[in-house]
């Protein structure tokens, strides 16, 4: 009997014809984005032998002479890279503190309110920042506080204050501008998938911890936390993988001289000296370094999490 349950738990041929046939579709709509990895993150992954070459235009990549370690070499004992670095890590850990624990927050907020129309309007203005370009978010800060912007404009109206706070032109407050609008721009949208791990919690542990008289704190920490906590677990490990990737568009457009102390980072460093300079195969190994850590992070925080039952992989 044992042997007859099991030969039923295989599928045949026929079967899995009939399986294939009915998840075309699904095929057809994850085949655009299987092409776009294919194209743009797996195939360029071979422009890392630039990195070991002394590559040049004219040679072309398989042409260019070897170069071996030299540009790693060159990368450590770099003073700018060192200090573009301990800027990345600074902006990237801070970042990561402050805009982590929003995202969980907001969810929780939102699945408080009751009413549905005022619920779906909170939602719709906390989502929007993420869809603007970041041009868009960038002019959007400058108007605020430049010199002649409306936050200086606010302060000399209310406090009379005569010369204007360069806001962006001080590196406290330029920091504080850049984790606030990051915020901002993203903790609603990622909010929505926490949304969706606490639409699975059941109401009914809610309505037993208000009928032993718990408050709503106890039953944020005591029910809504621990429900939520391996989508906590797995944000946290996909966060971890972007830590040492502080991205481009943003810290390039709010940089200026005088916060060039800590808004160069790596982003900007390869652009400057790779893109601008013509140091490819130098560039190309910082790249490396930023991959090889990024995925050592990921690793280090998915083997912490298996520890106890959470590991994404």
């Amino acid at each position: 009997m044992a042997a007859v349950a099991e030969k039923k738990l295989i599928p045949t041929n026929t079967e899995r014809r009939k399986l294939w046939r009915s998840n075309i579709p699904l095929w057809i709509l994850f085949l655009p984005v299987l092409i776009y990895f294919i194209v743009f993150k797996y195939i360029p992954i071979g422009g890392i032998i630039i990195a070991f070459k002394d590559y040049n235009l004219r040679e072309g990549i398989w042409n260019s002479p070897w170069a071996g370690f030299t540009y790693f070499e060159m990368l450590w004992s770099s003073p700018d890279f060192m200090r573009v670095f301990r800027n990345t890590l600074l902006i990237s850990i801070l970042g990561f503190v402050i805009g982590f624990p929003f995202p969980i927050l907001l969810a929780i907020l939102l699945n408080e309110i009751r009413r549905r129309w005022y619920k779906k309007v909170v939602q719709t203005l906390v989502y929007l920042p993420h869809f603007l370009s970041m041009v868009i978010v960038t002019g959007v800060i400058v108007t605020i506080f430049s010199s002649s912007g409306v936050m200086n404009g606010f302060l000399h109206a209310v406090m009379g204050t005569e010369e204007p706070f360069p806001f962006l032109y001080k590196i406290p407050s330029w920091l504080a501008i850049y984790f606030g609008s990051g915020i901002w721009q993203e903790a609603g949208f990622s909010a929505i998938i926490y949304l969706a791990a606490l639409s699975s919690l059941s109401p009914s542990l809610y309505e037993a911890a208000a009928i032993d008289g718990a408050p709503k704190w106890r039953q944020v920490l005591h029910i809504t936390l621990p429900g939520i906590r391996s989508t906590i677990i797995v944000m946290f490990i996909l966060q971890v993988g972007k830590l040492i990737d502080v991205g481009f568009d943003k810290v390039y457009m709010l940089s200026n001289p005088a916060v060039s102390e800590v808004g160069d980072v790596i982003s900007t460093f390869v652009y400057r000296v790779g893109l601008q300079g013509g140091q490819f195969s130098f560039t190309a190994a910082v790249g490396l370094f930023e991959s090889v850590i990024g995925l050592v992070l990921v690793l280090t925080a998915n083997t912490i999490a298996r520890k106890f039952d959470q590991g994404l992989f």
